[in-house]
């Protein structure tokens, strides 16, 4: 009997992703010419910014100065995230979970202040019983320490429990935590090849809470 959800924060509940790769796709242009590759991009979402770096280095070279593109970077994106809004369905779900006396939590690789911010900006923190970011860990997603610490701080085993996530590094992280998780991708992490998950729906809005459990039950 599923006891409690947890979600992950970017691109499930706000599509920052989407935002982040626009910013990136402009300041790569402007100082290197270079086409940032959806599909290359996308598997560096989920986990920290070494693996990011890492794949930079890789289309500009070992010199590029990672750093420097994130600062330009970030400044396109402050524009462009001015008026944050949650993905469809992620508010129904929250008050269906609430309803239904779940234990809800979120598990994110971004740092806390990231995440309260925006959750406290959008009015859903009270939502959560329990969050755990990348400054309450030693290791993030793909590793499955978020995971099992949010299982730890709910009281619930992974039998009880439902992940939700938009990426690869946060699905093996959800699989190595052995939770069931339902992929919900976000447009830049539509195009992954997703395995080994046990559920996929392209938002929220597509079935409420209580069908999508009914259909897990059934699986």
């Amino acid at each position: 009997m599923i006891k409690g959800v947890i979600l992950d924060f970017d691109g499930l509940i706000v599509d920052t992703e989407t935002t982040w790769y626009e910013a990136f796709k402009e300041v790569f242009w402007e100082n290197h010419h270079i086409n940032l590759d959806l599909k290359g991009y996308s598997r560096c979402i989920g986990t920290g910014n070494d693996v990011l770096y890492r794949y930079f280095r890789e289309i500009a070279g070992d010199s590029v100065n990672c750093e420097l593109l994130e600062d330009h970077a970030a400044i396109r994106y402050e524009k462009l995230m001015q008026a944050p809004v949650l993905r469809e369905g992620v508010q129904d779900y929250l008050v269906e979970a609430k309803q239904n006396n779940l234990k809800i939590a979120l598990a994110s690789s971004s740092s806390k202040d990231w995440v309260h911010t925006y959750l406290e900006k959008l009015n859903i923190i009270d939502y959560f019983e329990v969050i755990n970011t990348k400054d309450d860990v030693s290791n993030i997603k793909p590793d499955p320490e978020l995971y099992n610490k949010t299982l730890y701080d709910l009281e619930l085993s992974p039998e009880e429990t439902i992940v939700f996530e938009d990426s690869l590094n946060g699905l093996s992280a959800a699989n190595e935590a052995g939770i069931r998780c339902v992929i919900v991708p976000n447009r830049v992490t539509s195009n992954l090849k997703f395995e080994n998950y046990e559920y996929r729906i392209n938002s929220m809005g597509e079935i409420s809470l209580n069908d999508l459990l009914k259909k897990l039950d059934r699986i």
